[in-house]
């Protein structure tokens, strides 16, 4: 007999978060011994995806979110966000993220330059997490070039526990009310806050967040649901669309990524 009445559904609710997280942990080695995690940087594909809408037939404004598995072995752990925007009438996208290795060319980590919007993340097909059109993407598109300027960690790059190119992403996110889009839980990075911020609005703006340096932190908001950070691994339940977060596979359940056209 359980001394405390609620010792063993904790028990069994511990036990079923181990075994999918075992599950989670198999898959992501066998993924690994086929030698997906393996690749070369320099012939995996940066071909466009085909899901952002062609400019040259699109005349409103888009301003587009994605997320794609990050690059070899560092997928297994996460995935890469970055905002396209195109303003009314623009022949083309202009593609705004940061990337690790401009620091070490003696670069800014933020990148805005036009781009193909869709590119696909080192062969990762990326997916939709936000699509603004017309008057809202306008709006949208003023406060992306205005925080993308503002970015506090311009000269600094850490993949654990940040800053990163999830925190950028959810930076804008935070300051663009317009985007409204909840990052996967596994956006590594995503909850690594402004310089001496421990409270924040979440990147969705639909909640609020209490974050130690990215490495420890609690979250509560209607898109992101419930989340407990511990060390970069995200845990937590969706309620909204229904789904369990786990480390590695992301979520479980119902998803929260737009459909493509």
């Amino acid at each position: 007999m359980d001394g405390h009445p609620y010792g063993s559904p904790v028990r069994n609710i511990l036990t079923i978060l181990l075994i999918l997280l075992s599950l989670a942990l198999v898959s992501v080695f066998v993924v690994g011994a086929s030698g997906a995690w393996n690749r070369d940087w320099r012939t995996a594909s940066r071909e466009s995806s085909g899901i952002a809408p062609d400019p040259s037939r699109t005349p409103e404004a888009v301003v587009q979110l994605y997320a794609a598995r990050a690059f070899n072995w560092r997928g297994i752990f996460g995935v890469h966000t970055w905002i396209a925007a195109k303003e009314p009438g623009a022949p083309a996208y202009v593609v705004y993220q940061v990337v690790g290795w401009r620091l070490y060319r003696g670069l800014p980590v933020v990148s805005v330059r036009e781009d193909i919007p869709d590119r696909l993340w080192f062969d990762s097909r990326p997916r939709i997490m936000a699509d603004l059109r017309g008057a809202a993407a306008e709006r949208a598109i003023e406060g992306i070039r205005k925080a993308a300027g503002s970015y506090p960690y311009p000269e600094e790059y850490r993949l654990w526990p940040g800053p990163n190119s999830n925190t950028f992403t959810a930076y804008v996110g935070r300051r663009v009310p317009e985007l409204g889009a909840a990052l996967p839980a596994n956006a590594l990075g995503k909850d690594y806050l402004d310089k001496g911020v421990f409270l924040a609005r979440t990147p969705s703006n639909t909640g609020w967040q209490l974050s130690v340096y990215g490495a420890l932190g609690v979250t509560l908001a209607l898109q992101e649901g419930i989340e407990i950070n511990i060390l970069g691994l995200v845990f937590g339940l969706d309620v909204t669309r229904p789904a369990l977060k786990l480390p590695f596979v992301e979520r479980i359940g119902l998803s929260r990524d737009l459909p493509e056209p």
